[in-house]
């Protein structure tokens, strides 16, 4: 790839295995990224890492918990202020199944066990939290003429398959479907960007049940990320990309065209019987 600009990303959820290693991907590329996470310990962690240390004047933790709209609006003034800018926002920050119980990933709460409590906490982080940060950080990105919006959803399977999850991550994944037709033509894109499946970092319970050993690699969501933020990715939106399926072997452009498919499974769907034209 050729050299390019420095962009100023915004990374939510960037404590956790997946949002360290997209962190370190994009410093290691020469971007500036604001990392944001609500848990003190793993930004301290992550701020010990050898690749930050080395690109620390490229990089700013942020602590903020993004299911407040406050701190939402306030984390995107963070980083503006800290660089001047915001040019990308990575919605990765979530709340999985083992957050209710460690054995949810692989025996799903019925209804009756859902609580409105925990309901409406899974939709403040995973749904509403990256409505609000993208939508703090579109000024600068429409002035500029110019912004990545890349969100983290999840697996059709695991849409059907897991509430409140599953019913999160499909919200995210038609909000990624709209906002990529909303901003054709204005030099921002909309992706989606998943590993392909579980993934070994902390968002899944030791208790869970699941093999570790056979688990995705959260390094793999690495180099597409570095390619869906460069210059070379401009015009390409509206897709839901799959790490899993990444081969870094080949040119961004052709890896980007097998791996990725459009946003929200428009093959799926049946049109309607009628539909207004005006």
């Amino acid at each position: 790839m050729a050299s390019q600009p420095n962009r100023v990303v915004l990374i939510t959820g960037a404590g956790g295995g997946i949002g360290s290693v997209m962190t370190q991907a994009l410093l290691e590329a020469g971007h500036s990224v604001a990392s944001v996470d609500k848990d003190v310990g793993w930004l301290t962690a992550l701020d010990a890492s050898p690749i930050v240390d080395k690109n620390r004047d490229r990089w700013t933790a942020v602590v903020a918990d993004l299911s407040d709209e406050s701190q939402c609006n306030d984390a995107v003034a963070q980083t503006i202020a800290k660089f001047g800018r915001v040019d990308a926002v990575v919605n990765n920050v979530g709340i999985g199944p083992s957050s209710i119980g460690p054995q949810a990933e692989k025996n799903p709460p019925q209804i009756e066990d859902i609580t409105t409590e925990v309901w409406d906490q899974f939709f403040a982080v995973n749904v509403r939290a990256a409505m609000l940060v993208t939508r703090a950080a579109m000024p600068a990105m429409r002035k500029a003429k110019w912004g990545r919006i890349v969100n983290n959803t999840t697996s059709y399977v695991t849409m059907l398959r897991i509430l409140p999850y599953g019913a999160t991550k499909s919200a995210l994944e038609s909000m990624s479907a709209v906002w990529a037709t909303q901003l054709k033509d204005t030099g921002i894109t909309v992706n989606v960007l998943v590993p392909g499946g579980p993934t070994d970092t902390r968002f899944i319970s030791q208790e869970s049940g699941w093999p570790r050993d056979k688990m995705l690699k959260p390094q793999i969501m690495g180099p597409p990320l570095v390619w869906l933020i460069s210059d070379e990715a401009n015009g390409f939106t509206g897709h839901h990309v799959t790490a899993a399926d990444w081969n870094s072997a080949l040119p961004g452009a052709e890896a980007a065209k097998g791996a990725s498919r459009p946003t929200g499974w428009p093959e799926l769907a049946t049109l309607p019987k009628w539909w207004p034209t005006n």
